[in-house]
């Protein structure tokens, strides 16, 4: 018998090259979004693919082949450490996917997608669907093909959400989403027909963009996130990039006249970089030195954007430090004003614009045209007609325009689909996560209304940060909650809180 630990040697020895090439990715994505100059975007893009390349080479090289194939046969896979177990797991989830996949597929969705990007900008300008309609069909081509290639159960779309999401499929995805549709949507209708309506008018005037960003620091820094291991700078579209234990870079976006934008975009992306900062360092240099699972780090945003970031405790500590820096703008605001402007549920045509109660319906709906695209059950001219009818059934609004409407996200244009839902599993976990928080840590509404997140945060990091991908997110919510995802922890932990601020039964 070969001797693992000689073997896991060498894939380790590999692995650390493969990361090192990852990291430099990074941070050539990091500059060419924060410093570099528009003009040197080609030069960029060939540097980027030359190293995407490599890490592409190295994965499916016949020496990766052949420590693969010999660490996971059973007799030695059994003799592995826990760590070196999910190395392997992960590598040979990575590799098996990898390899199915023709070269000449992956080329060609390449250059299909950086073209369709270009014109999904377009058509949304012009508001013109059948403009972009033609790529549209030709990216859901390829991934059908992908789909066949990849392999699945039940549903193609099940091998895409599998890239995302590992494990997720349609059987689930459906049951989770009928139980959101039947319990939010005439929750939604009960909260319109109201009669205490919060204003939110407040947070639409004009606020001092460099006051914003000074405060957004300071939020970090009550959050628990090291800015001696970490920088924020502002940026178009809000990110976290975790390059390593000691450097953890996230960005965020001022609007002058939107002051919770900065605010809900810095706790939102400081929840990715605490989980970022809170991965064991000792992970590093291995492909375990990542999140769970997209759901599962979106879990982390969410959860203090919106549990964390939108509760009352928050603010009742936070809101005398929000009045001092914009004294004029807030000097008639009290806190109880402020809370519930801030909760204000208004169902919107654009997703990234929706509060916390409407917006997986958005989700949903991307879901169910995915799917049906998928399965050949609707045609790509039609999404726009399916796109208006969902939005009006579910939400009770109606897009006049492709641009508030199917052409509103760039996701399709670069090709992911399955992307979607792992935004509402993040919503749906976050409020387990917190459930089970709540049990354990009795006093931490308490505790968060004095300004201390130390509890929290270090809660989180023992119990799922620190575990990077040495779990898969069913072993991680398993562990941490004793349960699979369920949706009733959402809909309780949503009613909970709305039915006071709009004095519901």
């Amino acid at each position: 018998m070969s001797n693992p630990e000689t073997i896991i040697k060498e894939l380790k020895n590999l692995v650390d090259e493969m990361q090192a090439v990852i990291c430099a990715e990074k941070i050539l994505a990091w500059d060419l979004e924060i410093n570099m100059p528009k003009t040197a975007s080609r030069e960029r893009a060939w540097q980027m693919s030359i190293l995407s390349k490599i890490v592409h080479e190295m994965l499916i090289s016949s020496k990766m082949q052949e420590l693969l194939n010999n660490l996971r046969k059973k007799e030695l896979f059994e003799l592995l450490k826990t760590k070196d177990k999910a190395m392997v797991r992960e590598l040979g989830r990575d590799f098996d996917k990898a390899i199915k996949i023709p070269t000449d597929l992956i080329r060609e969705l390449t250059e299909t997608t950086a073209q369709a990007q270009v014109v999904w900008a377009e058509a949304k300008t012009k508001n013109d669907f059948k403009l972009f309609a033609p790529h549209l069909e030709k990216i859901f081509s390829l991934k059908r093909q992908m789909a066949e290639y990849l392999g699945y159960k039940d549903s193609p779309y099940d091998a895409l959400l599998d890239e995302y999401e590992p494990g997720m499929n349609t059987k689930t995805l459906d049951e989770l989403f009928e139980n959101l549709k039947k319990e939010l949507i005439p929750y939604i209708k009960k909260i319109q027909c109201s009669n205490n309506m919060p204003n939110n008018t407040f947070l639409k005037q004009s606020y001092n963009k460099e006051k914003q960003l000074q405060l957004c620091n300071l939020l970090l820094e009550t959050l628990g996130f090291d800015l001696k291991k970490g920088i924020l700078e502002e940026s178009i579209h809000p990110f976290t990039m975790g390059i390593s234990p000691n450097d953890v870079r996230l960005t965020t976006r001022t609007d002058e006249n939107n002051l919770f934008f900065a605010i809900g975009s810095t706790i939102h992306e400081g929840g990715h970089a605490l989980y970022e900062q809170g991965i064991d360092s000792k992970l590093f240099k291995t492909n375990l030195y990542s999140g769970s699972s997209l759901g599962i780090h979106e879990s982390q945003s969410r959860l203090y954007e919106t549990i964390i970031g939108q509760g009352y405790p928050f603010w009742k500590y936070y809101f005398p430090v929000l009045k001092d820096t914009f004294k004029k703008e807030l000097s008639d605001i009290s806190l109880e004003e402020f809370y519930n402007g801030l909760n204000c549920v208004e169902p919107s045509l654009i997703r990234v614009e929706a509060d916390e109660v409407t917006y997986n319906l958005h989700i949903v709906i991307r879901y169910e045209i995915e799917k049906d695209l998928m399965e050949k059950k609707l045609m790509i001219n039609d999404i726009p007609k399916a796109w208006k009818e969902k939005m009006h059934n579910y939400l009770g609004v109606t897009p006049q325009t492709d641009a508030e409407g199917a052409l509103q996200d760039i996701h399709w244009s670069f090709g992911a689909i399955g992307y979607f839902p792992t935004y509402t599993m993040g919503n749906l976990c976050a409020a387990q996560f917190y459930n089970q928080i709540r049990k354990e840590i009795p006093d931490i509404e308490q505790k968060l209304e004095k300004g201390d997140f130390k509890e929290l945060r270090e809660y989180l990091k023992e119990k799922i940060h620190q575990y990077g991908l040495l779990e898969t997110p069913e072993e991680i919510l398993q562990r941490v909650t004793g349960e699979p995802l369920k949706t009733h922890y959402f809909i309780n932990y949503i009613k909970e809180k709305y039915n006071k601020i709009y004095s519901l039964n």
